[in-house]
């Protein structure tokens, strides 16, 4: 539930416009709500700053669309991941203000409500055209979750020069999301020329020995950067929540 409904029903009850009884129907759900197949955390939000992400795949389209309604319904923003276009077009049916990021895989509904204050931006940096789908995950969850993103995509260290050219962005920020294939190294390289925090994500992109993005990670894992951290292969949602994490004003 949203801060700003608790907030609401607590000064309603106070102004004597609603009674104990209809307060305490109205957070009937919280902290959670057992649905049989989910245990939606509707504290989360309250407890974290952040509600509860739905993770799509492995579910089915009406548990999901099921789950979203009671999300939506306690007045938090919506975030689904790994989402594909016949999960969209149920949830769009049902709730028009859906929004579907196709390259990122992810489907969001903005409550109209504010939402948390951040510090400044996130830049996400990445390889190549193929890390994108990767980084644009990273980038599209920062963003719902309230931060501004910077986005600095093709800058890889095949050639160095792309990523010098971006040092505005890179300097500006205050977390840095880190997205590569192949060997990885542009973790290390980035981390070696800013002093904010850089979150390596190690994408499945390269050829054989690139052993579906093992290659990528144990090279961010073992960065001489020290300011370098690293999230599991392919995990862009993992990175743009962390970051928003670090960019949260508090």
């Amino acid at each position: 539930m949203h801060p700003d409904r608790i907030r609401e029903i607590i000064k309603q009850v106070k102004a004597g416009k609603m009674s104990v009884d209809q307060a305490m129907q109205a957070l009937r759900n919280l902290p959670f709500e057992d649905m049989g197949f989910a245990v939606v955390d509707h504290h989360r939000q309250l407890r974290s700053g952040f509600p509860e992400v739905i993770y799509c795949e492995g579910k089915s389209v009406e548990q999901v669309c099921a789950i979203a309604r009671r999300i939506l319904e306690q007045g938090s923003d919506l975030l689904a991941t790994r989402a594909g276009e016949e999960m969209y077009r149920s949830l769009k049916s049902e709730f028009p203000k859906a929004v579907f990021h196709k390259e990122a895989r992810i489907i969001s509904v903005k409550s109209g409500k504010g939402g948390l204050k951040m510090r400044g931006s996130i830049a996400v940096v990445c390889a190549g055209t193929s890390d994108i789908p990767v980084a644009e995950e990273a980038a599209v969850t920062a963003e719902v979750l309230g931060s501004k993103v910077l986005r600095n995509y093709d800058v890889g260290v095949a050639g160095l020069h792309r990523l010098l050219a971006r040092g505005q962005d890179l300097l500006s920020a205050t977390v840095i999301i880190v997205v590569a294939g192949m060997e990885g190294a542009l973790a290390s390289v980035v981390g070696g020329l800013v002093d904010c925090p850089v979150i390596g994500v190690p994408t499945s992109v390269g050829y054989g020995a690139s052993f579906n993005g093992l290659a990528a990670l144990l090279a961010m894992l073992n960065s001489c950067a020290s300011r370098v951290t690293v999230v599991n292969i392919d995990n862009g949602f993992g990175a743009g929540y962390a970051a928003s994490v670090i960019n949260r004003a508090r």
